[in-house]
C-alpha cells in the first residue's frame, strides 16, 4: 500500500459519514443510501476510532456536528464533489452550473452568437457550452442539454420542446442589386442572374428549387449556379456580390440591418415550424436546461 493509502480513512465509511453531516440526521442518511440506520451508525463509529476523536455530538436522539466533524464535513464534501465533476466531465455530463446548446453552424455563428451576452448577464453564475451540429441529432454522440436544429432533420428518441417559425427570402449585396439598374427584382426578371445555393443532406426545407415552386415559378434553363457546402460561406458571397441567395430571416438580419445584404424581392416564404428545439432523451431536466429553454423561448419569440 503506498503512503496516501495508509493515510486516508476506511473509504467505505465516507459516503455515510458525508450524507449525515450534510442531511443532520442518520436516519434520512440512511434512507438516500438505502442502508440501514445501524450501519450508518457503525460505518461513522469505525471512521471516529480511525480518526481518533469525535465526529458526531448525540444528544435527545439527534446528532451535531462538532468541530472536527464540520472541518472533516467540509474537506471531504469538496473532495467527493470535484470527483463527481470529473466523472461527469469524462462522461460527458454537463458539471453543476453548465449547461450544453447544441446548434448547427448557421445558428450559432448569425443568431445566438449575438444574443449570448444576454444570457451570461441574466444568468452569470451558468457558463453556456456550445457545440456546433454537424450531424443528423441522433448520431450526435457527446452530451447536451438542449438541441436546435432545421425541423425537417432526423432527431431520434429526443423530445421536442418547442419549434419556431421563419421566413425565407432571397438576399444579395446592394453593390450586385446596383448592377441590375433597379431598386428590385421581379420573379420575371431571372434570367441573368447568378444563384447561390446552400448544399446540405437532408437539403433545407427550402432553396431556390422549392421556393420558387411555392410562387409558381423555375429557375431558368440556363441558371448560373455557385454551390457552398455551408449557409455562412453563401451568405458571404452574397455579401461579396458573387449573386443572389436564398436567406433565412433568424440568420439574416443582422447582415440587413447593418446594410451588407438586402432583399431584393417583394416575395418571401413563411415556415410556422422551421426551427425545433429538442431536450435530451433520458433524466429529468436540469435546472440549467430549464433556465437555457425559457431563454430560447424568449429570444425566439414562442
Amino acid at each position: 500500500m503506498n503512503k496516501l493509502g495508509k493515510s486516508l480513512p476506511p473509504l467505505a465509511c465516507l459516503l455515510p459519514f458525508e450524507a449525515a453531516a450534510r442531511l443532520g440526521s442518520f436516519s434520512r442518511a440512511a434512507e438516500e443510501l438505502h442502508i440501514t440506520q445501524a450501519a450508518i451508525s457503525r460505518q461513522i463509529r469505525a471512521l471516529e476510532e480511525d480518526l481518533g476523536t469525535s465526529l458526531f455530538e448525540r444528544r435527545n436522539r439527534a446528532v451535531f456536528l462538532t468541530e472536527a466533524g464540520r472541518r472533516f464535513a467540509y474537506s471531504l464534501g469538496n473532495a467527493l464533489g470535484e470527483i463527481a465533476e470529473q466523472a461527469n466531465r469524462i462522461r460527458g455530463v454537463a458539471a453543476t452550473n453548465e449547461v450544453v446548446l447544441v446548434c448547427q453552424m448557421c445558428e450559432a455563428f448569425h443568431w445566438l452568437m449575438p444574443r449570448l451576452s444576454d444570457f451570461h448577464q441574466r444568468y452569470p453564475e451558468i457558463e453556456l457550452r456550445v457545440a456546433t451540429l454537424t450531424r443528423p441529432l441522433p448520431d450526435y454522440d457527446s452530451y447536451f442539454d438542449i438541441a436546435m436544429q432545421s425541423s425537417n432533420r432526423e432527431t431520434g428518441q429526443h423530445p421536442l420542446l418547442f419549434s419556431a417559425s421563419d421566413e425565407v427570402f432571397p438576399v444579395c449585396s446592394p453593390r450586385y442589386l446596383e448592377k441590375t439598374g433597379t431598386p428590385c427584382i421581379s420573379l420575371d426578371q431571372l434570367e441573368g442572374h447568378t444563384f447561390l445555393h446552400h448544399q446540405t443532406l437532408p437539403p433545407y426545407q427550402l432553396e431556390w428549387d422549392s421556393w420558387l415552386a411555392e410562387h409558381q415559378h423555375t429557375l431558368p434553363a440556363k441558371a448560373r449556379i455557385l454551390t457552398f457546402d455551408t449557409y455562412s460561406l453563401m451568405l458571404q458571397a452574397a455579401v461579396a456580390g458573387h449573386g443572389l441567395a436564398m436567406g433565412w430571416r433568424r440568420t439574416s438580419q443582422g447582415m440587413l440591418d447593418n446594410g451588407e445584404l438586402v432583399a431584393p424581392f417583394a416575395e418571401t416564404v413563411y415556415l410556422p415550424d422551421a426551427l425545433s428545439l429538442y431536450g435530451r432523451n433520458g433524466p429529468v431536466k436540469r435546472r440549467e436546461a430549464a433556465l437555457l429553454e425559457g431563454w430560447l423561448r424568449e429570444m425566439l419569440g414562442c
